[in-house]
C-alpha cells in the first residue's frame, strides 16, 4: 500500500517550547489514521505543518509525495482541512455556503449547484438546505463545514478534533461520514482526544505524549499492550473502586486477587485504549469523555 503522508525527523519548536520532537510517522493510503493525544501535545501543530500552515524546523514532511515546503501549491491541490471551528457563513444558508465555495474553488455555476445538492444530501442536510447557518446545530454546522472540505473530493483529508463539543447523537453522525471517506478511497488523518473516537473510527492510532510518538499500531494490537484483562474491584454500591491488570494467566489472575478483601466484589474486562494509554505514558489520559462533555 502507498503512503500518503510522510514525516520524518520532524522537529518544531515556538520560542523556547518544544512542541515536536525529531518526529516519524507514516500514513497509508485510504486509512483512517488517529493521532491521539490530550491537549497541547502537539497534534493541531503536526496537521499545520501537513497543510502547509507551518513550516517544520528540521525534517520533512510530504502529503501524496508532495514536500509541504517546497510543493506548497501542489499539497493544497491535494488535501482539505477541517479544523476546530466550524469555517461557515452564518449569514447564508447551507445551500449558498456550498454553491459560493463551490464557485470560489473554481467550480462552474451548474457545476456548483450539481455539487451542492449532492454534498446537502450526503450530508443529511437537505431539509436544512434553504435555512440560515445561525440557526443550524452544532453537529450541523460540522457536516456543513465538512462538506465544503469535500467539494473537491481531495484524495486527502485532515480533521483537526472534528467533534469536539459536539453532542453523542452528532457524534455519531460525523463518525458514519468519515467512515464512508475511507469506504471510497480516502485517506483520513484524525486528530481526537477521545479514546473511544479512535478506537471506533481508526485502522491505525499513534499515541503523541509531548511531542514525540510513544506508541503506534491497530487499536487491538495497542491495547494488547496492556496484558490481559483487568480486574476490576467494586464499591458496596456497585462502583469500580480500584482496577488492577493482570497478564492473562491464571497465576497474574490469582495474583491480582491476591490484593483484594474476600469479601469484596470484582469483575473481568478486556483491556481498553485508557489502560494502553496509561502504560504508554505514564499516566492516565485527562481527556474529557464523551458524557461528562454533555453532561456538562
Amino acid at each position: 500500500m502507498t503512503a500518503d503522508i510522510v514525516l520524518r525527523g520532524v522537529s518544531k519548536s515556538f520560542g523556547a517550547t518544544e512542541v515536536l520532537k525529531d518526529l516519524d510517522l507514516r500514513v497509508e493510503g485510504g486509512t483512517v489514521f488517529a493521532l491521539l493525544g490530550p491537549n497541547g501535545a502537539g497534534k493541531t501543530t503536526i496537521i499545520n505543518i501537513l497543510s502547509t500552515l507551518v513550516a517544520p524546523d528540521a525534517g520533512t514532511a510530504s502529503v501524496a509525495g508532495f514536500d509541504t515546503v517546497r510543493d506548497r501549491d501542489a499539497v493544497k491541490q491535494t488535501i482539505s482541512l477541517t479544523g476546530q471551528s466550524a469555517a461557515v457563513d452564518e449569514l447564508l444558508t447551507g445551500e449558498e455556503n456550498l454553491r459560493m465555495m463551490g464557485r470560489l474553488s473554481g467550480l462552474s455555476r451548474s457545476a456548483s449547484a450539481a455539487r451542492a445538492t449532492e454534498l446537502l444530501t450526503r450530508f443529511e442536510l437537505v431539509e436544512a438546505a434553504s435555512k440560515r447557518v445561525k440557526t443550524y446545530s452544532g453537529g450541523m454546522r460540522r457536516r456543513l463545514d465538512l462538506g465544503i472540505s469535500l467539494l473537491l473530493t481531495p484524495p486527502v483529508v485532515f480533521l483537526d478534533e472534528p467533534t469536539t463539543g459536539l453532542d453523542t447523537r452528532s457524534r455519531q453522525e460525523l463518525w458514519d461520514v468519515i467512515r464512508s471517506l475511507a469506504a471510497n478511497g480516502t485517506t483520513v488523518f484524525l486528530t481526537t482526544q477521545y479514546l473511544e473516537e479512535a478506537d471506533q473510527l481508526a485502522d491505525r492510532i499513534a499515541v503523541l505524549d509531548h511531542g514525540s510518538i510513544v506508541a503506534e499500531g491497530t487499536p487491538a494490537e495497542l491495547k494488547a499492550r496492556v496484558g490481559g484483562e483487568v480486574l476490576a474491584v467494586h464499591a458496596p454500591n456497585g462502583d469500580v473502586a480500584r482496577e488492577i491488570p493482570t497478564d492473562g494467566t491464571v497465576a497474574g489472575l490469582r495474583a491480582a486477587l491476591s490484593t483484594v478483601d474476600d469479601a469484596a466484589a470484582v469483575s473481568l474486562r478486556s483491556p481498553s485504549l485508557d489502560d494502553a494509554f496509561l502504560a504508554l505514558t505514564g499516566r492516565p489520559t485527562t481527556t474529557t469523555t464523551i458524557e461528562e462533555e454533555v453532561a456538562a
